[in-house]
């Protein structure tokens, strides 16, 4: 019998059914707004991933290679994440107090419309600045969606939507990619001014606003927090979610593990993985300078490049189906302690051993595959660490705590980068800064042997 949101608990009531034929309508439109707005979300990330090497160096009056340029991109990157971080600990908390949903759309309008403003930016300090507001609001997406999600679903079904959802979101990455290919190719045929080309990624990038009205519109809370909400028992006060979580030692708990997890993971993509795309500009443009006419090695480093990225999503999608299978099978804790590990060894070979496009082909989808994996963990296993009253602030709090680590994390690279190893040749000092940042995989593998099991376990309440 269907709730009062649309929802049908069939888990229940038909045992013997795939998850799939278990689903009503609603609960895929759910699914669909709350993906949706996590896709976006990511294609917003990767716009800013491929375009703020030539953003800046427009901006900055520099070659796309100047050690300042590769500086102030990770600079960008740092308060980029800031913004993320003070975005998700806000909006996680507002949202259990006041509704996800609210909050979410919210959350949508900020990151589209100021990423649409990036693309009107004058001067590489109003860039760095607009990214850092864009984080704020992107900051707030994953937390509010999965909470959503995780309380509209139930049982396999849960899971496998949840899994769903970060998988999906290498589609928004690979949809970046496919802008970008056709941006460049435009600027190639010069129909747009290919210096400016970044602006119009940007340009693209705030089109998730109607988005943000579809989910206004038609998304309803979830029945846990409405009947919170009718019993009087929302947290108080606007930040009241996190005095439940610290007040209570299991929470506390709980909320070490997810972030202690979520900041290996992280830190792992975004201040390690995420600079990858530099070491593959370098390392691209000395292949093809030596192999290709000077006015012909931008367009080739710029389509290696493309596809490259392409190839690592495709291993991410396939990285976290892998974990999310293991992770039902097997357990949460053994699949955060493979994903982790094949994040350490993976990722120091790619970086030692990455010297031509060849290489990237086969390498990036392996790194893909083994870095984005745990990711489909913190959607599935995060939500299960947290009561109703309080989910959106822990699973907040524990992934974009994160993002104050990888901000970090960001800044030491930098610092690794140009200082520790700068008087190294290029692009030695980017692979070397990779390699040493790469110890931070070993804070998840340790963390997941420690992680409490919820393996078979009902949603908490």
């Amino acid at each position: 019998m269907a709730n009062r949101t649309g929802r049908r608990e069939t888990i229940t009531q038909h045992p013997d059914l795939p998850w799939w034929r278990t689903v009503t309508r609603y609960q895929w439109f759910v699914f669909a707004v709350v993906s949706g707005a996590w896709l976006f979300d990511t294609m917003d990330q990767r716009l800013f991933s491929l375009a703020r090497i030539p953003a800046l160096a427009d901006l900055m009056g520099l070659p796309a290679s100047s050690l300042e340029v590769q500086a102030f991109a990770k600079t960008s990157t740092a308060l980029f994440l800031v913004g993320w971080g003070i975005g998700g600990l806000t909006f996680g908390a507002l949202g259990d107090r006041f509704g996800r949903v609210r909050l979410l759309t919210i959350s949508i309008l900020l990151y589209s419309i100021c990423t649409g403003l990036t693309a009107l930016c004058r001067t590489h300090e109003e860039f760095a600045i607009l990214r850092f507001v864009t984080g704020l609001g992107i900051g707030g997406i994953f937390g509010l969606a999965v909470a959503i999600l995780a309380e509209t679903m139930s049982g396999a079904a849960r899971l496998a939507m949840l899994a769903g959802l970060q998988v999906l979101s290498t589609f928004g990455n690979v949809g970046a990619a496919f802008v970008k290919m056709g941006v460049d190719t435009l600027g190639a045929h010069g129909w747009i001014d290919s210096a400016h080309g970044w602006r119009w990624l940007f340009a693209i990038g705030a089109l998730p606003a109607l988005l943000a009205i579809l989910s206004a519109l038609r998304l309803r809370e979830s029945d846990a927090w409405l009947k919170l909400k009718a019993e009087g028992q929302l947290p108080k006060g606007i930040f009241g979610s996190y005095g439940e979580l610290l007040r209570q030692q299991d929470e506390r708990h709980n909320l070490l593990i997810g972030t202690l997890l979520a900041v290996a993971g992280v830190v792992g993509l975004w201040a390690i993985g995420e600079y990858a795309v530099d070491l593959q500009h370098a390392v691209f443009t000395g292949w093809f300078s030596a192999r290709l006419p000077a006015d012909q090695v931008a367009a080739a480093v710029a389509s290696a490049k493309n596809w490259s990225f392409m190839l690592q999503m495709a291993g991410g999608a396939i990285g976290m189906w892998i974990f999310s299978w293991i992770a039902a099978r097997f357990g949460r804790r053994p699949a955060f302690v493979a994903g982790f590990s094949a994040a350490l060894i993976v990722t120091l070979f790619v970086y030692w051993r990455l010297e031509s496009p060849a290489d990237a082909y086969w390498m990036m989808p392996l790194m893909g595959a083994a870095q984005f994996s745990v990711f489909a963990g913190f959607s599935i296993y995060l939500p299960e660490l947290f009561g109703a009253r309080t989910r959106g602030t822990g699973v907040s709090f524990a992934y974009n705590l994160g993002r104050f680590a990888a901000a970090i994390g960001s800044f030491g690279s930098a610092y690794l980068t140009t200082h520790l190893y700068g008087g190294l040749p290029a692009p030695d000092p980017l692979r070397f800064s990779a390699m040493t940042m790469c110890a931070v995989f070993l804070i998840g593998i340790v963390t997941a042997l420690f992680a409490p099991e919820t393996r078979g376990r009902a949603l908490r309440d």
